[in-house]
């Protein structure tokens, strides 16, 4: 059963089953480590907690993150949506004096809606510090089941509209505001985009990696891996099954819980997303490009040759990863140039 009450739903599988995307075989290694650190414990309805306790123990604390690393930091607790607690958040600055107010970054962390924290998305936040001089704000938003959607967008919103308020107190640039995040991060930062859009908030660009957007998990990409890979259809449906419950594959979704739902994609800030050919995500994440073109919008989508999902982190070293960090690295110049 569902929190929402009623049976899961559950995307009809087609027959004959299509068949995978290899793996790219230079990240094969990287995808076996993938799986034996991150996704030991298949992630079910009842493995949630047990995940989140293993979670805690392979996110470095913020101290280990920043260590010899050229920032500062300082977490603070802001006003979260109306009616709900106070969010978290991190603030990442670079070290020393700069010339003029500094971009700001607003990184969302993955974890398929129901795991990780704010610490699983500092690192990116503290590399951008470094690289950019940009500062960065990561948020702790409320998990599902214990919280069903829209909260989690919601709470990545207060975080937005707090660092929109206080842009001049953390010497930051309001016109160079760049939300991001990966994975259900990426689903989020979706989410924000376009509620920064429909509230009045303009932002500067949205870096959706490797999203989870769409709650039918029915696409080609999702059949084909669906019993192994890294963050496999099951996993899948179960984060889609906490947040969202018995309205899943309903048209009671909002484009705020499942950006994929979304009618109309215009105005929306200049989008990169970047997907692996081998993941459960390909197909939404082309889909979700195609359509901001075709409402007459900026998008740069990359699809990495045989990549699974997350595989620029955990393969490095491969010749694909370093191509993908460099397109990434040619977007964030672009983005939070002056």
């Amino acid at each position: 059963m569902t929190p929402g009450g009623g049976a899961p739903y559950r995307a009809t599988p087609p027959d004959p089953r299509p068949v995978p995307v290899p793996y790219d075989p230079a990240l094969e290694s990287g995808l076996a480590f993938f799986l034996d650190l991150v996704e030991r414990i298949p992630l079910r309805a009842h493995t949630i907690l047990e995940n989140r306790a293993h979670f805690a123990t392979i996110i470095p604390p913020m101290e280990a993150q920043a260590e010899g690393r050229a920032v500062t930091w300082e977490d603070r607790s802001i006003p979260g949506p109306e009616g709900a607690p106070e969010v978290e958040i991190t603030i990442v600055r670079p070290a020393g004096v700069f010339d003029g107010p500094r971009p700001i970054v607003l990184g969302i962390h993955g974890g398929g809606y129901v795991l990780g924290t704010r610490f699983f998305e500092t690192s990116e936040l503290v590399d951008l510090a470094e690289r950019y001089g940009a500062i960065g704000v990561g948020v702790e938003y409320r998990l599902a089941p214990e919280h069903p959607a829209p909260a989690q967008a919601e709470d990545c919103f207060a975080a937005l509209a707090w660092i929109v308020a206080h842009a001049a107190e953390l010497g930051g640039d309001p016109a160079r505001i760049v939300v991001t995040g990966a994975s259900a991060g990426g689903g989020l930062a979706a989410a924000v985009a376009l509620m920064a859009r429909d509230r009045g908030i303009a932002l500067a660009g949205q870096l959706v990696g490797a999203p989870m957007i769409d709650d039918r998990n029915d696409t080609v990409s999702s059949w084909q891996y669906d019993g192994f890979g890294a963050w496999d259809r099951n996993n899948n449906d179960t984060g889609w099954d906490a947040m969202l419950g018995s309205d899943r594959g309903t048209d009671r979704v909002h484009p705020y819980q499942a950006p994929a739902r979304a009618t109309d994609l215009s105005g929306l800030a200049p989008a990169f997303i970047e997907v692996g050919a081998a993941e459960v995500f390909r197909d939404e994440a082309v889909a979700y490009a195609s359509r901001i073109w075709a409402a007459g919008g900026s998008a740069e989508l990359h699809v990495w040759s045989g990549g699974y999902h997350g595989f620029s982190g955990f393969s490095p070293d491969a010749v694909v990863s370093q191509a993908a960090d460099a397109a990434r690295d040619s977007w964030w110049r672009r983005m939070l140039a002056p």
